[in-house]
């Protein structure tokens, strides 16, 4: 018999819906007990680990859970854990927690669109599929995981594309490596590459700004006057800005802060294809870290996570190669 460890974090999973106001709103008994009590052929741990909106979470929230899950399955010789959170930000959740836990057990992080009391509520099914993946035996070695709606995507390529579609975590330039059957957790995809930074702490501010058509350079002059340890830019394209803001980002790689590029395109990556100022040629040239298909949320997270063990250039461009 297969031994989960489920963490709870709250999020509209953990949620009822008050029905005079139509308010959704943390409760302080968490309804999925009653799911996981009707689970069977499997041994399951439960923990409330915290009991917030995902708004709420923090960094140091994130990398706490980490240590976390590192903690219990090395000292209780857990098979799986799976995460329950706000759907908000649950993707940065679960992508920090893909380059820091170092557990080799599968790890699967799910949420719901509706909460608890709502007519179509998908937070129950979406915690068996999760505890499902998690018990299987080919969720090894693939990362974190990200379960719902029936489908199983990686925590570095999946999204919120839809503010309420209980179809809304989708991974938009690879699709699903997954599925969840009523009889089967099958993959059809795994992959290539993985990594992991053993962080002990998060303490590096990392901004992220997307760039827009005749943006003003007056909101990069000032970014040049924050306190801060690197920048991540949403750029048009395949990674181009307007040329007024090639000035404030000369000066911020001159100055040892990191700049990283991602495209605001949820498909494609950047390339230094453009040679005029401002385009990713140009960009490359100055210094600028190009990622491979990363959102411009997650590149942030791995910029954190990447300068807690080393703010060497060499380093951080090998990095986001990955």
């Amino acid at each position: 018999m297969k031994k989960i460890l489920i963490l709870h974090t709250g999020g509209t999973i953990a949620m009822s819906e008050d029905v005079q106001t139509g308010e959704v709103k943390p409760n302080s008994n968490n309804p999925l007990h009653d799911t996981i009590m009707k689970m069977e052929n499997v041994s399951i741990s439960v923990e409330d680990f915290l009991n917030v909106p995902s708004p709420h979470m923090t960094i140091g929230n994130m990398l706490s859970l980490a240590k976390r899950i590192d903690e219990r399955v090395i000292n209780e010789a857990f098979d799986g854990v799976v995460i329950t959170h706000g759907t908000d930000t649950l993707e940065e959740t679960a992508y920090l927690l893909d380059l820091t836990v170092i557990s080799s057990v599968p790890v699967v992080v799910t949420g719901a669109m509706r909460s608890s009391n709502e007519l179509g509520s998908d937070g129950p099914y979406n915690l068996l599929s999760s505890v499902r993946t998690a018990m299987s035996d080919q969720a090894h070695d693939k990362g974190v995981l990200v379960v719902l709606n029936d489908e199983i995507h990686t925590a570095k390529n999946v999204t919120k594309t839809h503010t309420s579609n209980i179809a809304t975590f989708q991974s938009p330039q690879y699709g699903p490596i997954g599925i969840v059957t009523k009889r089967h957790v099958q993959f059809h995809q795994s992959p290539t590459k993985q990594e992991t930074f053993p962080v002990e702490k998060m303490s590096k501010k990392v901004l992220l700004v997307k760039a827009v058509a005749g943006m003003e350079k007056e909101v990069f002059d000032a970014i040049c006057n924050i306190h801060m340890d690197g920048l991540v830019i949403e750029a048009l394209g395949q990674g181009n800005v307007p040329p007024e803001l090639v000035s404030a980002i000369e000066k911020l790689v001159q100055n040892n802060i990191p700049v990283v590029l991602v495209s605001r395109c949820f498909n494609g990556i950047v390339q230094d294809v453009y040679g005029y100022k401002g385009g990713g040629k140009h960009l490359k040239d100055i210094g600028v870290i190009f990622t491979n298909g990363l959102s411009g949320q997650k590149a942030r997270i791995k910029l954190m996570v990447a300068l807690e063990s080393s703010s060497e250039t060499k380093s951080l461009h090998s990095s986001f190669d990955l």
